[in-house]
């Protein structure tokens, strides 16, 4: 295989993903490639992330923090990154080097960040979180946005601009509100796979999460008004299709009690408490 032009560095940042991570990096080739650097941060782990991830070979460079961070994580990956092209990937999705590879080409002279296509795994969820998603990702930001994909690769400005953030919960959102939709590329031919919560409960701690997160890029206005969900929005999906009306629903329903669940934490300033879905980890 010839040696893309454009070298990566892959920064994991993991807390507690012992279930997952050797999956990730077996798909991403186990650091055997020139042109891609692996870097697993293992987080405040308490389980054996760190001994599985280096199990994989000496070709993943593993580095281990005390502190249950992901934007620290990053931050530390970073610092040892070899490679101006910068991929950020979550522990929990699975995506293949050559999909990592295409993105990297995606990027250009106008597009700074691109993601894959989503691939949301289901088949373990109840009818509930089905119907949720499925309305979720009708929504034309989801669609448009490089958010929810756990995976984004930057060129060397498109990195330099991210590097400037703030810290924040909803980090991937953040990251795809830096750029204007012309900046950025959802690539078709690359796809991450993405383990859906199996149940009411648990997706609900992902949306109380994100509803949070929200909170805090509003009051520090980084949210931008089309990455907002809006009633109009809701009705035009039900309207195009008269069956998503019960979907529609249960979106709204969730969408309202998240949101509600948050305000107590949103008024605190908890913004650092990350509510897991252990649920979609357990599924092989």
């Amino acid at each position: 295989m010839n040696e893309d032009p454009r070298p990566v560095s892959v920064v994991i940042p993991a807390h507690n993903e012992s279930s997952g991570i050797i999956r990730l990096l077996n798909s991403l080739g186990s650091g055997g490639a020139p042109d891609v650097q692996l870097i697993v941060v293992c987080n405040g782990c308490t389980d054996d992330t760190a001994e599985r991830a280096r199990e994989v070979g000496d070709g993943v460079v593993v580095i281990e923090v005390p502190v249950p961070s992901k934007r620290a994580a990053l931050d530390v990956g970073d610092g040892v990154a070899r490679f101006e092209y910068r991929a950020w990937v979550d522990a929990d999705v699975v995506i293949s080097l050559g999909d990592v590879r295409r993105l990297v080409r995606a990027l250009g002279n106008r597009v700074k960040v691109a993601a894959p296509a989503r691939e949301l795994v289901l088949a373990h969820s109840s009818l509930p979180v089905r119907w949720y998603y499925e309305v979720w990702q009708a929504l034309p930001q989801v669609a448009g946005g490089v958010f929810g994909r756990g995976v984004v690769v930057m060129s060397p400005e498109g990195h330099r601009r991210v590097a400037e953030l703030p810290a924040v919960m909803s980090d991937d959102l953040a990251v795809s509100e830096a750029f204007l939709p012309e900046e950025r590329a959802v690539v078709s031919e690359a796809t991450v796979r993405i383990q859906a919560p199996t149940n009411l409960r648990d997706l609900l701690r992902r949306r109380i999460r994100v509803a949070t997160g929200n909170a805090q890029l509003d009051a520090l206005g980084i949210r931008t008004t089309p990455a907002r969900t809006t009633p109009r929005t809701l009705a035009r999906i039900a309207l195009a299709k008269p069956s998503r009306m019960p979907k529609v629903a249960v979106f709204l329903a969730v969408t309202v009690l998240a949101r509600s669940l948050a305000r107590r934490r949103v008024r605190s300033g908890d913004f650092t408490t990350w509510l897991r879905d252990e649920s979609s980890r357990a599924v092989s």
